[in-house]
C-alpha cells in the first residue's frame, strides 16, 4: 500500500478539500454523524444526509431506510456524491434484537453499495464505518490490522460479515474500511459506558453499578475520529481496513479515577452481574500506525480532556 506524506496533502492544514463537492453521509443525526457533518462542512464540502423516515427533515436531508433498496437508489441517483461516509447502523453491542443488527449493518450495508456502483456518478471514495470489535479478544497486547478477526458478539459478528460483502464491491468501489475502537463525546447516549459514567458524576450521585471492572478500552474522542474519516475520505486509499484509534487503554478504575478528580468527589463503584456479558473482550488496544501513515498525525485529545468536555457541557 502506497504511504502518504503528510506534506502532500495541505488540505489537512486548514485546506478546503471539499470545495464545490458533494459528501453523503448515511445517518447524519447519529452521534458521529454530527460531529463528521461539521468537519465535511468545514472543509468545503456540501453535506447531505439520511436519517430514517419519521424523523425530522430539512434542506439536504432525506428520509431513507436502508432496507428499502428502490429508496436507496433513488436518494444516491439524485444526491450524485461525490464521497460517501456510511455510518448508518445499529452500534450499540448489547443490542436485543440480533435479526435487526444482521439486517442493517449487512444488508443495509449492501444495498447502499449496490445503488452507488448502479449510479450514473461514481464517488471517489467510500467510507464504511465497522469496528474493533471484530477482533474479540484478540491475544496480543496492541491490535493492528494483521490480528486474524475472532468476533465474540453478534454486532462483531455483523461488522466482519459487512467487511467481508463490501468486498465483492470492491472492484467497482473505491471502499475504504475503518475500525474504531470505542470513542466517546457529548451527545453520546448513556447507555454507553462513558456518557453513563459521567452523568452520574455530573448528578452528583454517591453510587454506580458497572458491569465487568476488568475490562480496558481505547477510547478516542469523537472530534479526532471526525478528523479521520474526514482525512480518509480525501486521501481514498481503497481497498484498505484501517484502526482508528488513540494507541492508548484505560482500565474502568482508571476512568473512575479521572472523573473523580475532575468532579472533586469519589462515587462508589457496585458491580451489578446484570451488566457482566460472558462473551465481553476484555481488553481492546489499538495500533493506528498504519492509519497515521496514511492521513498524517491524529494529536488524540487526552481522555481526560474529553471528560472534562463532557462534564462541563
Amino acid at each position: 500500500m502506497e504511504r502518504v506524506a503528510t506534506d502532500d496533502i495541505p488540505a489537512f492544514i486548514g485546506g478546503r478539500e471539499g470545495e464545490g463537492r458533494r459528501a453523503l453521509i448515511t445517518g447524519l443525526r447519529g452521534f458521529t454523524g454530527r460531529y463528521l457533518a461539521q468537519e465535511l462542512s468545514n472543509a468545503g464540502y456540501r453535506v447531505i444526509g439520511t436519517v430514517m423516515p419519521g424523523e425530522e427533515t430539512g434542506p439536504d436531508i432525506y428520509p431513507v431506510d436502508l432496507m428499502d433498496r428502490e429508496a436507496v437508489q433513488r436518494v444516491v441517483d439524485e444526491v450524485q456524491p461525490d464521497v460517501v461516509a456510511h455510518l448508518a447502523g445499529i452500534a450499540f453491542v448489547a443490542h436485543s434484537n440480533a435479526e435487526l443488527i444482521y439486517r442493517v449493518n449487512v444488508v443495509g450495508t449492501r444495498n447502499l453499495l449496490e445503488a452507488l456502483a448502479g449510479g450514473g456518478h461514481r464517488p471517489t471514495s467510500v467510507l464504511l464505518a465497522s469496528s474493533a470489535n471484530i477482533y474479540g479478544n484478540a491475544s496480543v497486547p496492541v491490535i493492528d490490522e494483521n490480528v486474524a478477526p475472532s468476533p465474540a458478539n453478534d454486532y462483531a459478528v455483523s461488522k466482519l460479515a459487512m467487511e467481508y460483502m463490501a468486498r465483492l464491491w470492491m472492484d467497482k468501489l473505491p471502499i475504504v474500511i475503518a475500525r474504531p475502537f470505542n470513542y466517546t463525546g457529548i451527545g453520546q447516549a448513556e447507555n454507553f459506558l462513558l456518557p453513563k459514567i459521567v452523568s452520574h458524576f455530573r448528578r452528583n450521585e454517591q453510587r454506580i453499578e458497572l458491569g465487568n471492572l476488568a475490562i480496558a478500552r481505547d477510547f478516542s474522542d469523537v472530534r479526532m475520529v471526525a478528523r479521520a474519516y474526514r482525512r480518509l475520505l480525501a486521501v481514498a486509499p481503497g481497498g484498505e481496513a484501517f484502526n482508528v484509534c488513540s494507541g492508548a487503554s484505560h482500565s474502568l478504575a482508571n476512568l473512575i479515577d479521572m472523573m473523580s478528580e475532575i468532579a472533586g468527589y469519589h462515587i462508589d463503584v457496585q458491580v451489578n452481574p446484570a451488566f457482566v456479558r460472558a462473551n465481553d473482550v476484555l481488553t481492546l488496544a489499538g495500533s493506528n500506525s498504519k492509519l497515521t501513515a496514511v492521513i498524517g498525525q491524529l494529536d488524540p485529545t487526552p481522555l481526560s480532556e474529553t471528560l472534562r468536555w463532557m462534564y462541563l457541557a
